[in-house]
């Protein structure tokens, strides 16, 4: 008798690589916050304007928006259902940061298109899938 509760195999390379793209979000923030000085070198006037502008607040989100979607993969590799809440707190501190970032600064027209709407937009798409994903594996009964 095969368990019908038992993650397919998608189910295991999603949670792996939503892990490892989470992870990779962490780097970023801390990338962001603890920036040395060769990496800001490396930005134009304009950037390092923009970054300095930002409100602690959205700083914080961009922090709620990593954390929570590391706990989420990490849970949703664990097959706990407390992902799904956390991806929907990352969902929502990411449609934040990104609003603000649109629609109170310059920072498409400062970072270009690719880092200014390509990348958002992805993120914004991986966390909806990922909360969306998530909800599904509960209801399939593979997270508990």
């Amino acid at each position: 008798m095969t368990d019908s509760n038992k993650p397919n195999t998608a189910f295991w390379i999603i949670a792996v690589v939503a892990l490892i793209w989470n992870i990779m979000g962490v780097m970023a923030y801390l990338g962001s916050v603890y920036m040395d000085d060769a990496t800001r070198d490396l930005m134009t006037p304009e950037q390092i304007e923009l970054m300095e502008a930002t409100p602690a607040w959205v700083t914080g989100i961009f922090a709620i928006a990593t954390f929570a979607g590391v706990l989420g993969a990490l849970l949703m590799v664990l097959k706990r259902k407390l992902a799904v809440p956390l991806f929907a707190i990352s969902l929502i501190a990411v449609l934040i940061q990104n609003v603000y970032a649109w629609f109170a600064t310059n920072a498409a027209e400062v970072y270009g298109t690719v880092q200014g709407y390509v990348m958002p937009l992805l993120v914004i798409t991986i966390s909806i899938f990922l909360f969306w994903y998530s909800k599904g594996a509960t209801q399939k009964g593979w997270l508990k």
